[in-house]
C-alpha cells in the first residue's frame, strides 16, 4: 500500500499518492489543469509550460510547471490567479506564432485565457506548421522505435521536428504517434504537413 500525502489545492483538502505530482493530484480531485505536452503513458517533460500552477513558499507564491512538480505534505497550491492567467495566455499565443491559429486545443483554450492567437503571428512570414513542438511525438516515436524516426533540430525560433531519411520506412509503417499529437498535424493517413528531412535541413534546402 502507499503512503499518501496531503495537501492543499485552491483551498481544498486533496490527498494523493506519494510520489505523485500537483498535476496527477489535482486530476483526482477533480481540478482541471490544462496541457499540451502531457501525457499519462510517459515521464512529465514540461515543455509547454502551460500547466503552470502556484505554489506557497515563505518568500511568497513561486509559479513551477504542475507536471514535474511533487505534490508533497502540507503543500498549498493556486492553479489560477492573475499571474498564472497571464502567463498560459502569452504561452497559447506563442504556441500559435507557428502552428496557426486553430490548431487542436489551442483555439478552445484561447478562449478561456483572452488569449489573442494571431497576436505573434502578425510579425512573422511564415506557413503554420501545425505544431506547437510539444516533443510528445518524438518521445512516443522513440518509445515505438528504439532509436527515433523524428526527433528537433535546431534551437529557438528555428526549432523543428525532422525525419530522419534511414529510418522513414519504420516511420511509414508506423502510426504510434498519432494517438498523442495534440494539435491533429499527425493524422490516421500521415503528417500534414509533412516533416522535412533532416539531411534537407542541414543543407538549407527547407526553410527553418
Amino acid at each position: 500500500m502507499k503512503n499518501t500525502v496531503n495537501l492543499k489545492i485552491d483551498n481544498r483538502e486533496v490527498k494523493a499518492d506519494e510520489g505523485a505530482n500537483i498535476l496527477e493530484a489535482a486530476s483526482i480531485a477533480g481540478i482541471e489543469i490544462p496541457t499540451l505536452c502531457y501525457d499519462e503513458g510517459m515521464e512529465p517533460y514540461g515543455a509547454c509550460r502551460l500547466c503552470v500552477v502556484e505554489v506557497e513558499t515563505k518568500h511568497g507564491y513561486n509559479m513551477v510547471t504542475s507536471c514535474c512538480y511533487p505534490a508533497s505534505e502540507g503543500l498549498n497550491v493556486r492553479t489560477r490567479s492573475p499571474r498564472i492567467d497571464k502567463t498560459r495566455k502569452t504561452i497559447l499565443e506563442l504556441a500559435a506564432a507557428s502552428a496557426g491559429e486553430d490548431v487542436g486545443r489551442l483555439a478552445s483554450l484561447a478562449d478561456e485565457y483572452g488569449a489573442d492567437l494571431a497576436r505573434f503571428r502578425r510579425k512573422i512570414v511564415a506557413k503554420p506548421t501545425k505544431c506547437i513542438l510539444c516533443g510528445l511525438c518524438v518521445r512516443r516515436c522513440a518509445e515505438a522505435t528504439g532509436n527515433s524516426a523524428i526527433g528537433f533540430v535546431s534551437r529557438g525560433t528555428s526549432r523543428r521536428i525532422v525525419l530522419f531519411p534511414e529510418m522513414e520506412k519504420a516511420c511509414s509503417n508506423c502510426s504510434y504517434c498519432r494517438t498523442v499529437c495534440p494539435t491533429g498535424r499527425i493524422t490516421s493517413v500521415g503528417v500534414y504537413p509533412r516533416f522535412p528531412y533532416f539531411d534537407d535541413v542541414l543543407a538549407g534546402r527547407v526553410q527553418t
